[in-house]
């Protein structure tokens, strides 16, 4: 995998000197990072791309070849991976769609003959490529580099790949390895998976997958990397006009969900239903500790509050009472002032400012049924954001392994707060259910 993740050379066969097209956008992502490797850009029918020499065959490079991604029409690309072959690569992305999703599986057995007689990895047709963030890699088409993280992200979409990556910029999410695995004629869902178990720059795997080429291994596989790593996972094809939709996307055959949904439960992989929910929890998981069940609210908003309990409910998230000692306490501490209700959720009422959510943070983390927290900020008048999420900063630090989950509210009135919160791994969502949704994956 060292020569998909980590290639000092690499091959672009199909470059392109026009704007808007496949060639134009691998080519221009690979010399942003040419300081770091070495870039041949191949076409026979032009000179230079960006700058650069153009090569009319890979056999004309005299430098050993790491990587070769392979961006022509479809009716050459057996001859280039036969070419590519015959030159030694390290390994193959072909990124050319028209064969299996197409119904043209025929030839895309051809090619993945020709690379396992020569023993090449190859990965694709019919995908984006890879991006590695931590060493300025961005090996596809996609339109923007994302930010160094510790999620991976594995994806048989290209195009909702591209979608994940808009949203990552405004939800602030990192990367340690992006990978969009199309077709898997040779390497699968289940190969990168497993290279990952390994990954010192990966706590978290989150996958978009229509079916699985083979269930059996996914499951051997997943079963293992759970053990020291969360997979979260978002399935398509879920209804019977998304089955044949998948068929035609990916050639593969999705499957029927409940059976999926029985299958990741037993081996342990976490199946979502949405995007926002793949990397909300995904964030949790990243940042904070499992916990056993049992969760903490705390808000300077009552209604919140009550919402927040509702969605708890729903999730089968325990709200302990607070204890005779948690009241007690929070009764003799003078920051708490006219708080008359002191129950589970504790609301602060709307004047609160940081002392009240420290006195009421400490005391209900203190409590032994309350295995992590809630943090509600609202932004009234007075409402002090920024201590606030000192304060939480400073519970994280005191309480390491009760995690804390915010839910700051009020867009640019909390901007600079929910900054200070990120900086520190500590996740903050803008809506109450994303926070309890988030909550509930990280429960043993």
């Amino acid at each position: 995998m060292k020569n998909i993740f980590n290639p000092k050379s690499i091959a672009l066969i199909g470059a392109s000197g026009e704007n808007n097209t496949v060639g134009f956008g691998l080519a221009d992502n690979l010399l942003k990072g040419k300081k770091k490797r070495k870039i041949f850009l191949i076409n026979p029918f032009q000179k230079e791309i960006l700058g650069e020499e153009c090569f009319e065959k890979i056999s004309d490079i005299k430098d050993k070849i790491d990587l070769a991604i392979i961006a022509v029409p479809q009716k050459i690309v057996k001859d280039v991976v036969l070419e590519c072959c015959l030159k030694k690569v390290g390994a193959i992305i072909i990124v050319s769609s028209g064969f299996k999703e197409s119904g043209n599986g025929k030839e895309e057995e051809e090619i993945k003959t020709i690379v396992n007689k020569y023993k090449i990895p190859l990965l694709g047709p019919n995908c984006l490529g890879i991006i590695n963030p931590s060493i300025d890699l961005n090996a596809s088409f996609a339109p923007l580099t994302p930010k160094k993280g510790n999620i991976a992200f594995l994806s048989q979409s290209g195009a909702l790949l591209d979608s994940v990556l808009g949203m990552s910029e405004n939800e602030d999410i990192g990367f340690s390895k992006i990978v969009s695995y199309g077709n898997e004629a040779d390497l699968g869902l289940t190969d990168f998976i497993s290279y990952l178990k390994d990954d010192i720059e990966t706590k978290v795997i989150a996958i978009y997958f229509e079916g699985l080429k083979d269930g059996r291994k996914f499951m051997e596989v997943a079963k293992e990397v759970v053990k020291t790593k969360p997979i979260i996972a978002i399935k398509s094809g879920r209804s019977d006009m998304g089955k044949v939709a998948a068929t035609t996307h990916t050639g593969t055959l999705a499957g029927d969900y409940e059976v999926y949904r029985a299958a990741m439960k037993q081996c342990g992989v976490v199946l979502v239903d949405t995007l926002e929910e793949l990397f909300d929890s995904a964030k949790a998981l990243a940042f904070l500790p499992k916990m056993e069940n049992g969760i903490g609210i705390v808000t300077n908003g009552g209604g919140l509050g009550v919402l927040t309990v509702d969605y708890c409910s729903e999730a089968g998230i325990d709200v302990p009472e607070l204890s005779k000692i948690t009241v007690s306490s929070l009764e003799k501490n003078k920051s708490m002032g006219k708080v008359l209700v002191k129950r589970n959720p504790l609301d602060l009422i709307g004047d609160a400012l940081s002392d009240k959510y420290e006195a009421g943070m400490e005391a209900m983390l203190k409590q032994k049924d309350i295995n992590g927290l809630i943090v509600i900020s609202t932004p009234q008048i007075m409402t002090e954001h920024e201590k606030n999420a000192k304060i939480v900063t400073e519970m994280k630090k005191k309480y390491p392994l009760k995690p804390v989950v915010c839910c700051f509210l009020g867009g640019p009135l909390v901007s600079s707060a929910v900054k200070m919160l990120e900086e520190k791994d500590i996740p903050n969502y803008p809506d109450v259910k994303r926070a309890v949704k988030s909550i509930k994956s990280l429960i043993k």
